[in-house]
């Protein structure tokens, strides 16, 4: 996925005053002085950009699971659905939450066997097991 963006990105200098006040809850929110690529991109649709950012702020905040536990669900569904800059980028913040390098291969390995035996499952069609539904 690495290459030149379909659009242009919007650096804070250029953006307009909505969009920096978007940029702005970002920097402030996750405590940091710079703007990642993703967000440079939505930008070109303001309304977009602060629907996207304050819908991923809402749910990656800590609630029952806790922070790194989201940040790894989604280097999950990320390398299932091959997106390279969410992989790298929630990788990034799992890192800095304190994931190690054992944990990441665990995951992956377990991404990779959940993605096989879910092929497996949908392709014969096994009926639920009376056990695993729900009980009333």
């Amino acid at each position: 996925m690495s290459g030149k963006p379909i659009v242009p990105l919007i650096e804070y200098e250029a953006a307009s005053d909505e969009v920096r006040a978007v940029y702005d809850d970002i920097m402030r929110t996750r405590n940091v002085d710079w703007i990642n690529n993703f967000w440079k991109v939505l930008a070109h649709d303001p309304a977009l950009l602060k629907r996207t950012w304050e819908t991923l702020r809402d749910v990656m905040a800590p609630g029952a699971l806790d922070p790194l536990v989201k940040d790894m669900i989604y280097i999950a569904v990320s390398a299932t659905n091959g997106c390279e800059y969410c992989t790298y980028s929630h990788t990034a913040s799992a890192r800095a939450k304190g994931m190690s390098q054992a944990e990441l291969m665990e995951l992956l390995a377990v991404v990779g066997m959940a993605n096989e035996t879910n092929r497996l499952a949908n392709a014969l069609r096994p009926p639920v097991d009376e056990k695993f539904q729900p009980r009333d």
